[in-house]
């Protein structure tokens, strides 16, 4: 195959070194403190690190229910009642219950489709999702700054693949001109993947201009909405609802893991679709079924998302912080979301040192993001407001990044060298 190439076996093992991966090559300095933190003591706005308390703006729990004790009395109880193997084995063979049933039931009439499925883990449950909906005659179209998970599902497509860039509607329109072309002739569709609620800028997807689009081109839309269900909409249906066009979404995929603070999340879609899902995805086939206690848990959990009065308590907070920021002179991008990214310009090193500074003398614990995540100059700092969180937590966050923003000006961030406090 390689005529005039001499090739040796290689261990494989021998080619894998922590350190010449992107992230890997900062582990010396950046493991326990900038990488796998240990945030140890009650869930919620106030944790500790390192043996110092933290105000927390790190943990994607909108509605506050991890340490809720009614959200927390039922998990003890459905694990003293059930304990954590039942149900053993997947569900198609000896892991099918009532409670998982009622449960796709409620996701159903909550998301206002015919039938959800659920799912283990999100994120191996979207990849399956992309897996069993595609065959190699499909073209898929997605947006450039979708999450991992979606780039993984169409990673396993044999047929075309086409992006286009964040809500570019324009080049969107191109690519569904190119698709239909390619389709001419043989027995393919086309499945468009967009986020209802980017969970790194927490702008919101236009799902208003793609599902327009539906009028001129034929194709069928899925949306990854992990931060929109819950904290978004009426019921917490998401950002289809709150946008208004709830209907035009073909299949949507929920979380568990953001707004209902829990392990697991769902498909919901028409029924024959769900049906499809059930006999198909291999991620559910050859995987036990999400134990009871999570399930029990997540049927308190929705009683939660449904009543809004948590969803009120969230939006209190995001709008006092984004507005407190914004007046503060802040670029927040364009965020319609809770999560709320705060931009600063700068490099990398100065990332690390406003880290160093926040959670060291300010008792912030938030996350920054530089490039390649970011363009080159930009430093984002996201933040995730919750509905435990007080007013008192936002004045003081935002009085503290006042503060931050001037030592940036002033160069006290400069420097290449990160130490270590």
């Amino acid at each position: 195959m390689y005529p005039n190439l001499n090739f040796e076996t290689v261990d494989i093992f021998k080619k894998l070194d922590v350190k010449k991966t992107p992230l890997g090559k900062y582990r010396d300095v950046a493991e326990g403190y900038f990488a796998f933190p240990k945030l140890e003591g009650e869930i919620g706005p106030r944790m500790t690190f390192r043996g110092k308390e933290v105000l927390v703006w790190s943990i994607n729990n909108y509605l506050g229910l991890a340490n809720m004790p009614e959200i927390r009395q039922v998990d003890a109880q459905a694990a003293k009642d059930w304990g954590l193997a039942y149900p053993m084995g997947a569900r198609l063979m000896s892991g099918h219950t009532s409670y998982h049933e009622k449960l796709e039931q409620e996701l159903a009439a909550i998301e206002q489709k015919e039938d959800a499925f659920l799912l283990n883990y999100g994120y191996q449950g979207m990849v399956s999702i992309i897996d069993s909906l595609l065959d190699r005659h499909d073209v898929v179209i997605y947006d450039n700054e979708n999450h991992a998970c979606i780039y993984d599902g169409t990673r396993l497509h044999f047929g075309k693949r086409l992006v286009y860039q964040h809500n570019d509607m324009a080049q969107l329109e191109d690519r569904l001109q190119k698709a239909t072309k390619m389709i001419e002739g043989t027995p393919g569709g086309i499945l468009v993947i967009t986020e209802g609620v980017y969970g790194m800028s927490g702008d919101l997807g236009d799902l208003r201009s793609i599902a327009a689009l539906k009028k001129k081109y034929e194709f069928r839309l899925l949306i990854d909405d992990a931060h929109g269900f819950g904290s978004m909409g009426e019921q917490g249906r998401g950002t289809a609802d709150f946008l208004g066009v709830q209907d035009e979404i073909d299949v949507y995929f929920g979380t568990f893991a953001k707004a209902m603070a829990g392990i697991g999340g769902f498909v919901a879609g028409p029924k024959h679709i769900i049906d499809y899902f059930r006999y198909s995805m291999r991620s559910q086939i050859f995987a036990k079924a999400l134990p009871m206690p999570m399930v029990i848990g997540a049927l308190k959990r929705l009683e939660y998302v449904r009543s809004g009065e948590q969803r009120k308590k969230l939006w209190v907070i995001v709008n006092a912080l984004q507005e407190g920021l914004r007046k503060a002179g802040f670029d927040l991008g364009h965020s319609g979301s809770p999560v709320t990214p705060v931009i600063f310009h700068g490099e990398p090193a100065q990332a690390t040192n406003i880290i160093l500074d926040l959670r060291e003398n300010y008792g912030i614990f938030s996350s920054a993001v530089v490039y390649p995540v970011v363009p080159k100059g930009i430093i984002l700092i996201r933040l995730i407001p919750t509905a435990a969180h007080s007013l008192e937590d936002v004045a003081y966050t935002v009085k503290a990044f006042d503060e931050v923003a001037v030592k940036l000006k002033q160069g006290k961030y400069d420097g290449t060298e990160v130490k270590m406090v």
